[in-house]
């Protein structure tokens, strides 16, 4: 063997490369074969070694130079060479150095608080004083967001008197989970902010959309039985004594006010109950059979096609006492319940369902108001249109539908009702969103501005009324 190939196994490598392509299969084989034992015996021959071949499987040789040189070190004793690859792949592979247990869970715990009272800074307004608990809810796709104007004038014109709290366990997709899961999730928020601030006495509930059928699956959750509570489970009778105050309480306060705006009550099944459909009976079909796919178990519980365990829809059993919770005893409790409804140009949640009404009784109304200092009211009615031929009114196919069911259930406590039409707004098209009080600029303002100073300010009233 040469003597350079014994100094650097290397060149024997690259000299057996560049002349076994010429040589015959048996002799590429001894010649690899001798190439292998003069290496191996190179390599325990080199004294100080410690590096050992413990596999068959050839592995690239180190490079032929010591790169300290260059920096002025010593080469090693033993003539053995600093290997680059070795050197870079260990210092790259490094593990750092983690901080100790205690202290990481320290900065997590610290983030965590953190970042949890920014959240309650970001959603809760009022006074640290205050013991009436507003919550206000979003309806589909929304957020706590939406609110965040209407929050702002509860606690301007109530200073010092509540305590506004944004829900923000239900938004964006998580609207899709269902009316029975966003009502649960609702519910838990409310028993922790319960727990949070003691000083509360009284709750208040105000809702978008959606938002109101969520906020009255969680009444139904949140609804404690009092002792005090009067025999006003008699639904045959709906004098206001027995539908305004029903006495019970919700995680341990009292029940104001429950407010809706633009809320579907009675599903988006049937004709014209989603406007922007026209009433065509072909899409109105097709929207029932798809909505699933688009907003999830909403969409079954919205028209109504959800069949749990062959129970009847949700929005039905949602208008009496169930195992699933005391819905008509907790609205039952509120001292007022008002439903704001869109007479047109709401092409999301029609007239009918968020009025509580039969189709006849519809009122005919011109779309000018009465009051020149709140123009987009139109009408407002303080008690249920029912009378004693109600039953002969209503036409003997729809007396076991489901819509009639749900009405009726409904009707056991007495809704104020308050008609709106943004007819003389630049944004009339988007009413849907100019009822939930949640812009704060041009007309829209106006609108929102005129709907809240008037109404939705009904907790003031009461408290005067206490006084």
């Amino acid at each position: 063997m040469p003597a350079s190939s014994r100094l650097c196994p290397s060149a024997t490598c690259s000299l057996a490369a560049s002349t076994q392509t010429h040589l015959s299969p048996h002799r590429r084989r001894r010649r690899r074969s001798r190439l292998v034992s003069a290496m191996a015996q190179s390599r325990s021959a080199s004294p100080g070694s410690s590096r050992r071949s413990r596999s068959t499987r050839w592995s690239p040789p180190a490079l032929p130079f010591d790169l300290g040189m260059l920096f002025g070190r010593k080469q090693k004793p033993g003539g053995e060479r600093l290997d680059l690859g070795n050197w870079v792949r260990r210092v790259l592979s490094r593990p750092l150095q983690p901080p100790p247990a205690a202290e990481r869970e320290v900065e997590v715990e610290a983030e965590d608080e953190g970042r949890d009272a920014g959240n309650r800074e970001e959603v809760e307004v009022g006074s640290e004083e205050a013991d009436h608990l507003v919550v206000m809810v979003n309806g589909l796709s929304g957020s706590s967001s939406d609110w965040k104007f209407g929050a702002e004038q509860f606690v301007k014109r109530l200073p010092g008197k509540v305590y506004v709290h944004r829900s923000e366990c239900n938004h964006s997709t998580l609207t899709f989970d269902g009316v029975d899961l966003m009502g649960e999730r609702l519910a838990e928020e409310v028993r922790q902010v319960v727990q949070r601030r003691r000083n509360l006495r009284k709750i208040s509930f105000v809702a978008h959309s959606l938002g109101g059928l969520i906020s009255r699956y969680a009444i139904g959750k949140l609804y404690e039985y009092s002792v005090a509570e009067e025999s006003c489970f008699n639904t045959d009778k709906h004098s206001d004594e027995e539908n305004v105050y029903g006495g019970g309480k919700l995680a341990g306060l009292e029940p104001m006010n429950f407010i809706a705006s633009a809320t579907p009550h009675l599903g988006s099944r049937w004709n014209k109950q989603l406007p922007f459909l026209f009433g065509v009976p072909l899409l109105e079909r097709t929207a029932a059979e798809t909505a699933h796919f688009i907003v999830g178990r909403t969409g079954k519980h919205l028209f109504l096609s959800d069949r749990d365990d062959e129970k009847p829809p949700l929005l039905v059993r949602m208008v009496e006492d169930c195992d699933d919770g005391k819905f008509m005893s907790a609205l039952r409790s509120f001292k007022r319940r008002v439903a704001y409804a869109n007479i047109t140009y709401d092409h999301i949640v029609g007239w009918r369902t968020s009025s509580i009404r039969r189709q006849h009784e519809l009122p005919e109304l011109q779309l000018t108001a009465k009051d020149e200092k709140y123009p987009h009211v139109i009408h407002v009615s303080t008690a249920n249109p029912e009378c004693p031929q109600e039953e002969d009114s209503v036409d003997a196919s729809l007396a076991d539908s489901l819509e009639e069911i749900m009405i009726r259930g409904l009707r056991q406590v007495t809704w104020e009702r308050v008609d709106v039409c943004f007819h003389e707004s630049r944004l009339k098209y988007n009413a849907h969103y100019n009822i939930q009080v949640s812009f704060n600029t041009g007309c829209s303002y106006l609108a929102s501005h005129q709907l809240l100073s008037r109404h939705d300010f009904i907790i003031l009233e009461l408290e005067e009324a206490d006084d």
